[in-house]
């Protein structure tokens, strides 16, 4: 449509501009809505902001429901605070609950069973609590399995990995502080095992435990001391980091999975406002309404059973929470290896399992998208997903980690499978030292031919198409099973990821050449990393074997002499239709 022309005339005043309606003449809401822009300007900002798109796979929930129990976090802590008194000073029980009373206590265990026993609803959110912490700690722990496993961690997300990474460890302090408040025995046990911990550290260990007890175990101070750092120093940390990794989300743009029309320069999803706000405003609502449940439904720690922590006692079977049992695991399998030096001990059998094997799973963590970076020279942009199969060395690696975690925190319950199983503790104590360690290399070699096997399986349905799962027989008697072609979409999904070179340290003639800056051992790991995966079928294998289940459909063979010949008779073909009929038990069947 051509472009109207510029007309110099005078308009009408039926067709001049209105003046805006003044401020005092607008509603209340549009009213605030317009002082705050003229201000502040966030209407510029919003504008964008609610038409952020958001791709939409179920697996993206894994992150929301995390951030959402951390909010249920917030919100049943407010009222527990109120209520809960971080004192170790010791008085006499005259609660309700009659099995305790008038025995001598902390403040901080009477306080939590009054919550429990005498505050309107302290139960329920006693225990809401707790299973928001447990639940918040594996939603972020499986997110970052999800992150791992599909490559989101690469270029531009590393800042963002290393934040999750903070967030993680962070978060299993939060949970063990909690833990620890109430004052019953077996929070007591788990405070016990920590002080185990800090003074195995070499030199200084004595010394970290008096300054943070003050003085000697257990002290009266501890609880206060954890007090604030579960109300107040961690929840802060927190939100800072949660507020930083969802800033960096909106700043970079989300990753997506391989699908028709995803590139690296887009993202094919719904925009915030009205889509991605109603459906994550209804997930939270479905996120407390479950913990709701599981609080009013589910019994956790229940404290009243266990009773004040006296530190002479130990509860028989005490378990810690589930995210720290693979650290005791480690710790009750570990040889009795001491060193005596002079006045000193050095705990090497409490040091290693506990301490240096916390530090070196962040570690490793916090170091692996430098360390695949290293290895396969990659330095693109990634906003597109890997499909896991498609690297089946990190897959397989990933999953050699989680085995590994498997056998430390079943090692952390080798007395509940010794009583529960009638097994001997020794002998379960002896098959997890040796488990942990062969177990992880079983789980790598079988998930990486698993890997490779689906790489397979998808290079057949690219090329041939999928099973039918009908049989027919040709007329000398064979039988074939027929493909149908898969999708153009399903085809791009399948064969959308990069395929990465190996990194080459010679100049092509097999001559080392220190140009490329690739070492031999940078070259035999990217050759590790790399060398198993199948190539995807090119352009031309497509087309070739298109062509091939053409003919086959149309029943063109061809003689000795490259003559084509028709394979199939009219009277051959409607034997075979109904053949097919009979076995698919269609109309005409016999």
């Amino acid at each position: 449509m051509a472009r109207p022309a510029h007309v110099n005339a005078t308009p009408s005043p039926s067709v001049t501009a209105r003046e805006p309606v003044p401020p005092h003449q607008l509603s209340g809401g549009a009213a605030v809505a317009e002082w705050a822009d003229e201000r502040i300007g966030g209407a510029k900002l919003g504008r964008g902001l609610i038409r952020k798109v958001f791709p939409d796979h179920w697996s993206f929930l894994l992150g929301e429901i995390a951030l959402y129990s951390f909010i249920v976090l917030l919100i049943t802590g407010v009222f527990l605070t109120i209520w809960f008194k971080p004192s170790m000073s010791e008085t006499e029980y005259d609660g309700s609950y009659q099995l305790l009373k008038g025995i001598p206590m902390s403040e901080a265990f009477a306080s939590t069973l009054n919550i429990s026993f005498d505050v309107r609803g302290g139960l329920l959110l006693r225990q809401v609590h707790h299973w928001a912490a447990i639940l918040f700690v594996a939603a972020a722990l499986v997110h970052m399995l999800r992150i791992f496993f599909t490559g989101a961690f690469r270029k531009p997300r590393e800042i963002n990995w290393l934040i999750g990474v903070g967030l993680l460890s962070i978060a299993m302090v939060e949970g063990f502080a909690g833990y620890s408040l109430p004052d019953d025995l077996l929070s007591g046990t788990g405070l016990r095992f920590v002080d185990g911990l800090i003074r195995s550290i070499p030199l200084v260990g004595t010394w970290l435990e008096f300054f943070i007890f003050d003085g000697q175990y257990p002290g009266t101070a501890i609880v206060p001391r954890l007090y604030m750092v579960h109300i107040l120093l961690v929840p802060a940390l927190l939100v800072g980091l949660v507020t930083a990794h969802l800033t960096l989300i909106v700043y970079q743009k989300h990753t997506q999975y391989p699908g028709p029309g995803h590139t690296e320069e887009n993202v094919v999803g719904y925009p915030l406002f009205p889509v991605y706000m109603a459906k994550a405003g209804g997930f939270f609502f479905i996120v407390f309404g479950v913990l709701v449940l599981m609080g009013g439904l589910m019994q956790i720690n229940p404290v009243w059973k266990f009773g004040p922590y006296t530190p002479n006692q130990v509860t028989a079977g005490s378990q810690p929470d589930w995210y720290m049992g693979w650290v005791e695991g480690a710790v009750r399998i570990m040889p009795n290896w001491e060193w005596h030096i002079g006045h000193t001990t050095w705990s090497w059998n409490i040091f290693l399992p506990g301490v240096g094997l916390m530090g070196l799973l962040f570690t490793v963590l916090a170091a692996w998208p430098f360390v695949e970076d290293w290895i396969t020279g990659d330095r693109q942009e990634h906003h597109i997903l890997d499909r896991p199969r498609n690297v089946p060395t990190r897959t397989a690696l990933g999953v050699a980690g989680m085995t590994c975690y498997a056998m430390f925190w079943l090692a952390g319950g080798n007395d509940i499978i010794a009583t529960h199983f009638s097994l001997s503790l020794n002998a379960i104590t002896r098959f997890m030292r040796i488990a942990v360690f062969v177990a992880p290399v079983i789980a790598y070699h079988i998930t990486k031919r698993m890997c490779l096997w689906l790489q397979r399986r998808d290079q057949e349905r690219v090329l041939h198409g999928s099973e039918t799962g009908v049989i027919i027989r040709t007329p000398d008697g064979g039988y074939y099973e027929p493909h149908e072609p898969i999708t153009v979409e399903e085809a791009f999904v399948l064969t959308q990821h990069n395929e990465r070179d190996i990194l080459d340290p010679t100049d092509g003639a097999g001559v080392l050449d220190e140009r490329t800056k690739v070492s031999k051992r940078r070259a035999a790991l990217s050759r590790w990393f790399l060398a198993d995966s199948l190539a995807k079928p090119t352009a031309a294998e497509i087309a070739a074997a298109h062509e091939h289940e053409a003919a086959e459909l149309h029943g063109e063979a061809h003689d000795d002499d490259g003559h084509e010949i028709e394979a199939f008779t009219e009277q051959a073909a409607l034997e075979q239709e109904r053949d097919a009929r009979a076995l698919t038990g269609g109309p005409g069947a016999r």
